[in-house]
């Protein structure tokens, strides 16, 4: 097991393979590994990778992750976790003290003990604060919890807490979210019968608060203008009863393709799949539809938790340039909107420049827009990712 995880990190420290795909391969590896086997690799990969600035720092590695700097990384981790270490060749004698006190010598270098970049712990400072960073980002370190979503076009939440019970797979329903069951304890719900009849798609608690805050209902047109793979979608389409269109749009066609197939599984049957083309894609569109959702592209500095790989692969300027499209794809997106219809502007980051900025400079280049509330998910608070989301209405 402690070999594959070396081999993984191999796979996303230097080939820059993402961690979520390495891991479902890594699992792969033994079909002899046991639940506990399988929880070990997956758990300590993502922790390796959350932890990377720090342990390397710890390490000495100098941010060079050759094999056998792979390996002091997972020497620190392990001496950190107070795991017993194995007389293996790899491993050489553990200098357990000099790593203790590694550690409280960066404990309180914020951007070293919370492992992050450091433009982007300077990015956080200056957006949000000192105070209100520090806080988040401590929460962005922790474990995500999984969220599952009911699928209200098959079954009801507390029938499907039943029917996961039975099949070994303990949850707790989420108060505050009324389709939400949380998982207990970690377990791979894909293989699942329940899954696999469509009953459930995992979504994190804060992105269920999307599609109730559009306010659709059956019989309306609704246009998903960033759908993606369509987690939001399927969740729209049961809003909607399955009633009136749902006009699902992309720029990549693969990932509607992969919709396509999230649908039938979930017996969505109104969604029609469109690929955007260029201008002539939302022009076809113009002044049609009573409802508008814009998951918009961000940082994705909200849902670390999630994908703690992200924090190594985001630059600066990726930031910089995906506020540019945010603007764009708003001010384009919205003409698909009636005069009276409502848009959803959201994102996944914490950045008021990426959220709160960006609407209020739509709305001082569009007056014929106006604001009823917006919400702020922080992590922090909430304990899930962190999201963004307005709700703008068209007046004229």
């Amino acid at each position: 097991m402690v070999f594959t995880v070396i081999d993984s990190l191999n796979d996303i420290y230097n080939e820059g393979l993402y961690a979520d795909k390495v891991v479902q391969h890594a699992l792969k590896r033994d079909k002899r590994w046991g639940v506990r086997d399988r929880k070990f690799v997956a758990e300590t990969i993502y922790d390796m990778v959350r932890w990377k600035r720090l342990y390397n720092e710890i390490a000495g590695t100098k941010d060079h992750y050759t094999r056998e700097n792979l390996w002091k990384n997972f020497v620190v981790w392990a001496v950190l976790h107070g795991i017993d270490l194995p007389d293996w060749p790899q491993i050489g004698q553990v200098p357990e003290r000099r790593i203790r006190g590694g550690m409280d010598k960066v404990k309180n270098i914020r951007k070293i003990a919370e492992s992050i970049p450091d433009w982007l712990d300077e990015m956080g400072v200056k957006e949000l604060g000192e105070k209100q960073w520090a806080t988040e980002l401590t929460a962005l370190n922790q474990k995500a919890p999984v969220v599952l979503r009911t699928n209200t076009l098959k079954v009801t939440r507390a029938k499907l807490h039943s029917l996961l019970e039975e099949e070994g797979i303990e949850t707790t329903e989420l108060k505050t979210h009324p389709d939400a069951l949380v998982l207990n304890e970690r377990q791979n719900v894909f293989i699942s019968s329940a899954f696999k009849k469509g009953l459930f798609e995992v979504q994190d608690a804060s992105s269920q608060m999307v599609a109730p805050f559009l306010k659709v209902e059956p019989g309306m047109r609704v246009i998903d203008t960033c759908a993606g793979a369509g987690g939001k979608t399927l969740h729209l389409a049961a809003q909607m009863e399955n009633k009136g269109q749902l006009i699902a749009m992309d720029i990549y066609g693969g990932k509607l393709a992969e919709l396509k197939k999230r649908a039938k599984r979930a017996g969505v049957h109104n969604v029609q799949n469109r690929v955007i083309e260029g201008t002539k894609s939302i022009k076809k569109l113009k002044n049609s539809a009573d409802r508008i959702l814009i998951d918009a592209p961000c940082s994705g500095i909200g849902v670390l938790k999630r994908n703690p790989d992200s924090k190594w692969k985001l630059q600066a300027e990726f930031v910089e340039n995906i506020k540019k499209t945010q603007a764009d794809i708003l001010d384009r997106y919205s003409s698909m909107l009636k005069v009276n219809g409502l848009m959803v502007y959201a994102t996944c980051s914490i950045m008021p420049s990426e959220n709160e900025d960006q609407v209020a400079i739509f709305l001082e280049n569009n007056k014929n827009f106006k604001l009823h509330e917006d919400i702020k998910v922080s992590p922090s608070k909430s304990g899930f990712d962190g999201f963004y989301m307005a709700l703008l209405e068209r007046t004229e």
